[in-house]
């Protein structure tokens, strides 16, 4: 009998036994993850200076906060126009021009182009730096990967950490009460106002499970061995961190999306999930995510790397449950209907609205009283402009997009799938493009003014 042979019949208590099963001893997978570690590590600095100057010669990502628009908890909303025209172009002047001609004449500007990761051709879960220093200093876990940094500076983001609002107990405003919740705290934040369901939900929510770059194998990109990603490192508090990720339902890999962590706010209201909407209920997004998402939909990954496959009956239900709970921030400007209330609202609020449900042709998709039809739309941006490798990145046709739900959109930046919109004012202008509305600057600015009161 070999050595490998005896060795599984004292049920894998010898710790050289991983040795004998795959082949290398633990020196040789230590040697190994620092070999990865210095290569990756030097040639980091090469990628990051890669992405700084894309997002410079697209984007003014200068820190212009408004003086009295705000996110639920305080934090300012970014404002202006963020995404930088091509020489000699007007916004005016490309709105008149046809999207043949702006095609021809290489005018789309590049900040509508699609947005790649931060390092495409490696991919994977990034975080902001808040978001690993407030949860290392909470669990003792770090979020850190060592050949990669996130790539948006932290004011054009969500505020952090963002408020938790319940459909159950609206009475109570924000039930996180400015924390964010983590294994270290939700069983005293919420003990007193959830179901055991829910609560078990929550716990499992917030729970680490390996992923593909924050697991325990030699081939992971975190110094540490890692635990691995909790949903609500990346959906923070039911929210959004501004996380990004590749989507794992594409390929080649040029062709993967980045895209955006969005918010779980109002999930009970939506019947799309899933990077390409294929998914008709939460639950077959929860279980999506543990199963395909967290290992970039390879299988031989997740059995290798220890994929979590969770139970349907309990654990996806509870952690559905929870999720079904979390509200939009409250709106009060808003009737019972969607719409403004004429005696709160102001005269610019009210002309947005008009333009919002007119000219604009917004609410054709973003129809009240949440702002979504749960539906894909095709915006056929390509025909603007010609397919072209940016960073790793193929930017070729979107396809088919999901109407994300406007109810609470301040709180949400940035915008579009993939990040490509950094502001509320950057996203009219594209629309205004995409959709030839051919607004006015008045009707651009007053449509803005009604987003932020949604």
């Amino acid at each position: 009998m070999s050595v490998c042979s005896r060795a599984s019949r004292v049920f894998l208590m010898v710790p050289w036994v991983l040795a004998c099963l795959t082949g290398s001893s633990a020196i040789a997978a230590d040697d190994d993850l620092a070999t990865l570690i210095k290569q990756l590590e030097a040639e980091k600095p090469k990628f990051a200076t890669r992405q700084k100057a894309t997002l410079d010669e697209r984007y003014d990502l200068s820190n212009r906060p408004s003086s009295d628009a705000k996110m639920s908890r305080g934090k300012a909303v970014q404002t202006g126009i963020r995404v930088k025209l091509k020489p000699n172009t007007t916004w005016d002047q490309l709105a008149s021009t046809s999207p043949e001609d702006v095609k021809k004449q290489g005018l789309w500007p590049g900040g509508f182009l699609p947005l790649p990761h931060p390092h495409h051709e490696a991919g994977g879960m990034v975080f902001p730096k808040f978001v690993i220093d407030e949860t290392r200093r909470q669990t003792d876990r770090d979020l850190t990967r060592f050949d990669l940094d996130f790539d948006l500076p932290d004011h054009v983001l969500a505020e952090f950490p963002p408020p938790i609002y319940l459909t159950t107990r609206l009475d109570l405003g924000d039930v996180s009460k400015g924390q964010l919740v983590t294994t270290a705290n939700y069983y005293a934040l919420f003990k007193d106002i959830l179901n055991p369901k829910q609560l078990e939900g929550l716990r499992l929510l917030v729970t680490p499970f390996p992923q593909q770059q924050f697991n325990a194998t030699e081939d992971r990109r975190s110094r540490a061995a890692s635990l691995g990603i909790s949903c609500f490192d990346c959906h923070v508090n039911g929210h959004t961190s501004g996380a990004t990720h590749t989507v794992g339902d594409s390929r080649p890999n040029e062709h993967r999306r980045r895209i955006e962590t969005t918010s779980l706010r109002g999930l009970n209201v939506q019947r799309l999930f899933g990077s390409q909407r294929a998914l008709k209920t939460v639950e077959d997004f929860t279980e999506f995510e543990q199963r395909g998402a967290y290992f970039d939909g390879i299988p031989a990954d997740a059995a290798r790397k220890g994929t979590n496959v969770l139970e349907r009956g309990s654990q996806v239900h509870f952690m559905a449950e929870f999720e079904e709970l979390l509200d939009f921030p409250p709106a009060p400007k808003l009737n019972v209907f969607g719409k403004l209330d004429p005696k709160k609202a102001s005269e610019a609020e009210l002309r947005g609205q008009a333009v919002f449900f007119g000219k604009g042709q917004c609410a054709t998709c973003h129809t009240p009283p949440y702002y979504t039809d749960n539906q894909m739309h095709n915006l056929r941006v390509e025909r603007f402009f010609d397919e072209v490798t940016v960073n790793g990145r193929i930017a070729s046709a979107d396809g088919p997009i999901k109407t994300f739900p406007l109810r609470g959109i301040k709180d949400s930046p940035p915008y579009l799938h993939d990040d490509r919109l950094i502001t509320l004012e950057d996203t009219v202008e594209f629309f205004n493009l995409v959709l030839e509305l051919k607004l006015s600057t008045e009707e651009k600015a007053d449509l803005v003014t009604f987003m932020l009161a949604l």
